[in-house]
């Protein structure tokens, strides 16, 4: 079975060193991979994943240049093994070309990470973003519930229900189970909406009862299997999600919903 991880993260060799241990002091959360491209290809051979989405997080609007030039090399690069999508940030003045430079670049989504950007996810300039990204077709992934270097939320369930039902997105991917750390909120508010919810770096968290029902509300068709790669180990990972969910969901999670919704089809 093809295996998809629809979450994951690298840096440019040049600055990976630095920011994982800036990151991982923050968090606390110990790294699995040195965080380069080289390090995720290696974790992706040994869990049997078969592809990976990369995840660019833009935290001023004067790096969208930079991000995308190194994603659109890791595109080049590494078509057959690893998609990155776009970043941009919610307070780009020039937002709308910005998003039509990234399709146009062939950039199949975009993330949004409201905590690192200084906005809170129901704010008018992340609204703006996730109408025009939609617009034009692009998946919009966007950080979910709380991230744990940071004392604040700025992407509740509460917030990202208000822009689900405000905007209507099509494709709108909520990390970490729609409200990572709260996730009967999830079951309260997300469930059941026009949306897909990514499971990474939330299984070492989440009580099992609690991922079943919402598996069970929101439907094995809008889930996706993801790590938050370097944060989560991979074959971990693999392997709790093999044992989690049956063999029907499985090839929905794992594979078909992530091939269907990055090209619009299901693969066997």
């Amino acid at each position: 079975m093809k295996i998809t991880d629809f979450h994951t993260h690298i840096f440019p060799e040049k600055i990976a060193a630095a920011a994982i241990a800036s990151l991982s002091k923050s968090s606390g959360i110990k790294n699995n991979t040195d965080g380069t491209v080289n390090g995720l290809l290696k974790s992706m051979d040994i869990a049997g994943i078969t592809r990976s989405v990369v995840l660019p997080v833009v935290t001023n609007p004067k790096q969208f240049t930079s991000v995308n030039r190194y994603a659109e090399e890791i595109n080049r690069k590494f078509e057959d093994r690893i998609i990155s999508f776009g970043g941009i940030h919610p307070l780009d003045s020039d937002y709308k070309q910005e998003l039509k430079t990234l399709k146009e670049s062939g950039f199949k989504g975009i993330k949004l990470h409201p905590d690192y950007q200084g906005v809170n996810a129901n704010d008018i300039s992340v609204k703006r973003i996730v109408y025009e990204a939609s617009a034009l077709g692009l998946i919009i992934t966007i950080h979910a519930g709380k991230d744990i270097s940071f004392p604040r939320m700025a992407s509740t369930a509460e917030m990202l229900a208000e822009v689900t039902d405000e905007i209507k997105p099509d494709k709108f991917v909520l990390a970490h189970l729609g409200s990572w750390g709260d996730w009967q909120k999830t079951i309260k508010l997300l469930c059941g909406k026009n949306i897909w919810l990514d499971i990474s770096f939330s299984l070492e968290y989440i009580k099992e009862d609690i991922l079943r029902e919402i598996v069970r509300l929101h439907g094995a068709d809008r889930i996706l299997f993801a790590t938050d790669s370097p944060w989560s180990k991979q074959s971990e990972y693999v392997e709790k999600a093999s044992s989690l969910f049956t063999e029907d969901e499985q090839k929905l999670i794992m594979c078909k919903n992530a091939e269907n919704l990055l090209y619009g089809r299901k693969d066997d």
